[in-house]
């Protein structure tokens, strides 16, 4: 199951009931630890009503969502529809009300031994090589893109602007396919299909079926036989396109131009777009049918003012692609201009800005100043970030909604600086102080202050 023995803790709870708990899990092989100081991994949170502790504790053991933490409810009073989604947005992954269930310990030991094959994916190379990031955004993508790959055999959409990476998700998916027999995925690319020539590109055509065709010719169905057919751009298909293509798609099964004989095909369908296909289809834009069709599963991939967090190790990356033996460091003056620049094309850019920044770089030191292609310099009078780009709306008002007070956030704020810091310094803690602002000492006294927030208190075992 789990790499690492799972955790319990439980707030507000008569411990008794807890520990019963516990020891049902234990007989579906799920074994339980009782969580000490702030110690990570995946856990079991029990409870019977809510409270800022309660939503606090979530926000702290789920790292901001990015480890697993199942919420079990023990009293109906606590599970009431609105308290489900403020348990969510506090960090819980699910909520399961444990009375309501008579499988409930086999309910939580299976989300568990889910999570943990989900999770082992998502650490292999085969995902880490490929899509890098450990920002909770794209941790949040990647699981259900994962997910959706491996335990199921759903169309799925893929949402994203232009430069995120959204071939490379439907790359992944056709990898992770657990189909035995499983053949090619085939790549069409509907902006480059014409009307005229649509049922070539789709279904293939016969000989002699219009003029040029001097030999049959197999289309995009026919070779996706057995494998993934992935429809990149597919929002820009005009309708009469579109109607053709919906026909094929439900009955799998199409004729050559020219033809009259019908042949079956079995595929995975895949499907790309930049538009908000969803606005598309409410000013009649795209067929309706189709999109309910296509999107079995819609996974939206955040572009990369979304995902801040990701830049620098994606710029080291991809300079470590265009010719480095190793990861390369950046000295500080790069990589505040690297974080301070805006990417309009998303991924795409920010690749190919460490392509010609790699172009100039020698020896095996860090990328320097005079390494950056002189037009990515800043003017004179502006080698300080847009702070004003930066907003932390979005957390804070997530924070707000769960009930957390300005203090708590501004706990909560520091001890995520602190993590990033040292993270991106790969520990060293003289680096992270530096960027921090504050002296070696000063960072060891908060890094331990942040390792102990606030947990259940004795008050809580009712």
């Amino acid at each position: 199951m789990c790499a690492a023995s799972p955790w319990y803790e439980f707030v507000g709870v008569d411990r008794s009931r807890a520990t019963e708990r516990v020891a049902a899990l234990r007989t579906e092989g799920l074994f339980l630890e009782h969580r000490s100081g702030n110690g990570r991994g995946p856990g079991v949170l029990f409870f019977s009503r809510l409270s800022p502790e309660l939503r606090s504790f979530l926000h702290e053991a789920s790292n901001d969502g990015l480890e697993r933490v199942l919420a079990v409810s023990l009293d109906p009073e606590a599970s009431r529809v609105d308290a489900v989604w403020e348990l969510l947005a506090a960090g819980a992954s699910d909520v399961i009300e444990w009375y309501r269930s008579p499988t409930a310990a086999a309910d939580v030991a299976a989300r568990f031994e889910r999570w943990s094959a989900v999770d082992e994916l998502v650490a292999s190379p085969i995902v880490q090589k490929n899509l890098v990031g450990t920002s909770r955004a794209w941790r949040a993508l990647l699981r259900q893109v994962v997910e959706v790959a491996r335990f199921s055999q759903s169309p799925v959409l893929i949402l994203g602007e232009s430069g995120t990476g959204k071939e490379l998700i439907a790359r992944l998916i056709h990898a992770l396919d657990a189909r035995q027999d499983k053949r090619d995925l085939v790549v069409l690319d509907c902006t480059t299909v014409v009307s005229e020539l649509a049922g070539s590109e789709f279904f293939g055509h016969e000989r002699g079926a219009f003029t040029g065709a001097m030999s049959p010719r197999d289309g995009a169905f026919a070779r996706a036989d057995g494998g993934t057919l992935f429809l990149d751009e597919i929002g820009d298909l005009p309708l009469p396109l579109q109607a053709q293509l919906l026909r094929a798609v439900q009955e799998q099964t199409y004729k050559r131009v020219g033809g009259n004989t019908w042949h079956a095909t079995r595929f995975r369908l895949l499907c790309a777009t930049h538009r908000p296909l969803r606005d598309d289809v409410d000013a009649g834009a795209f067929r309706a049918d189709l999109y309910y069709r296509i999107g079995g599963v819609v996974c939206r991939v955040p572009p990369l003012r979304e995902r801040p967090e990701d830049i620098v190790e994606l710029f080291r990356h991809f300079a470590q692609a265009s010719g480095s033996d190793q990861l390369p460091d950046l000295d500080d003056p790069v990589r505040q201009l690297v974080l301070a620049r805006s990417y309009p094309g998303n991924v795409r850019e920010l690749q190919q800005l460490a392509r010609r920044t790699m172009c100039r770089h020698v020896g095996a030191g860090p990328i320097t100043v005079g390494d950056v292609p002189d037009d990515e310099r800043p003017k004179q009078g502006d080698t300080e970030p847009d702070r004003s780009a930066l907003s932390f709306d979005l957390p804070i008002r997530i924070a707000l909604s769960c009930g957390v007070g300005l203090k708590e956030i501004g706990r909560l704020a520091a001890s995520s600086a602190i993590r990033i810091a040292v993270g991106e310094a790969n520990g060293n803690l003289q680096v992270a102080a530096r960027r921090l602002g504050v002296t070696d000492r000063a960072l060891q006294i908060r890094r331990a202050g942040a390792s102990r927030p606030p947990g259940p208190s004795a008050e809580n075992y009712q």
